[in-house]
């Protein structure tokens, strides 16, 4: 009687242990709750209006931004599983950030240039590097920038620009809006910028753009060398945002 009840005991344990084993089982959840999400860092310098900037209380605003959550929404909605952060930089820090592996996105009007060893996107919007001079300036062309003194941001092609310009005197700086306020005070007689950004300071008053264009460009997401399996999923986002009516109503937002 005693092996009996014994025995019944064991199975019983038995039985008990594997419908617990079963019942916990992340095979009978769905993969969105069992999957761990991704954590993608995104590098962004928002002094660059209309590309990216900050609210009055500090966050952060611009095309750039609200495309960034676009994407992200996007790809979270067609089998991804991403957990996104922006994180603040100037602008020259962002792409040996990305190289270190301390941010894995950057998404800040970047443009491109062979030299930055970086992976790019398929391009979001068309650009180029203009000057802008002060409103009474006398100069008109981008050939009255011969022999200038000529600011621009530090790590940019707006800053390459400018170094090829003959007899050219180059002060490169981080923070674009800094910049464009010693242009204003005299102390460059032109900046070179992104042609919606300059835009965006004439608007604002007391500038001009000089005729002709330095550069043609267009605007990139970046990432990695190697981090093919990200920027495939980032394509994929933006290519579904280009097509969307999402990119109309935030180019007229901003201005592009």
């Amino acid at each position: 009687m005693f092996k009996k009840n014994t025995i019944k005991a064991g199975l019983a344990a038995v039985m008990a242990l594997s419908l617990a084993a079963c019942g916990g089982s992340s095979a009978d959840k769905p993969a969105s709750d069992t999957a761990e999400k991704q954590k993608i860092i995104i590098g962004i310098s928002p002094d660059y209006p209309p590309y990216d900037d900050l609210n009055a209380d500090g966050s952060i605003t611009g095309f750039d931004y609200e495309m960034g959550e676009w994407l992200f929404n996007w790809m979270n909605e067609n089998g991804y599983n991403y957990d996104h952060e922006w994180k603040q930089m100037s602008f020259d820090t962002i792409i040996s950030a990305i190289q270190a592996d301390q941010v894995d996105l950057g998404i800040s009007g970047f443009t491109y240039d062979e030299k930055r060893k970086v992976l790019f996107s398929e391009p979001y919007h068309e650009s180029a590097e203009v000057a802008v001079v002060n409103e009474d300036s006398e100069m008109t062309t981008v050939e009255d920038l011969k022999g200038k003194t000529i600011g621009a941001q530090l790590g940019t092609t707006g800053e390459s620009c400018a170094n090829e310009i003959e007899g050219a005197d180059v002060k490169a700086i981080q923070d674009m809006s800094i910049c464009l306020e010693s242009l204003k005070g005299g102390a460059y007689d032109a900046v070179i910028l992104d042609l919606p950004v300059a835009e965006n300071w004439v608007n604002s008053g007391g500038f001009k753009i000089l005729e002709g264009k330095l550069l043609d460009e267009q605007n990139y997401v970046i990432a990695k060398e190697g981090n093919d399996e990200l920027m495939n999923a980032v394509n994929e986002a933006i290519k579904a945002f280009l097509e969307s009516d999402d990119c109309k109503a935030l180019k007229e937002k901003y201005g592009l």
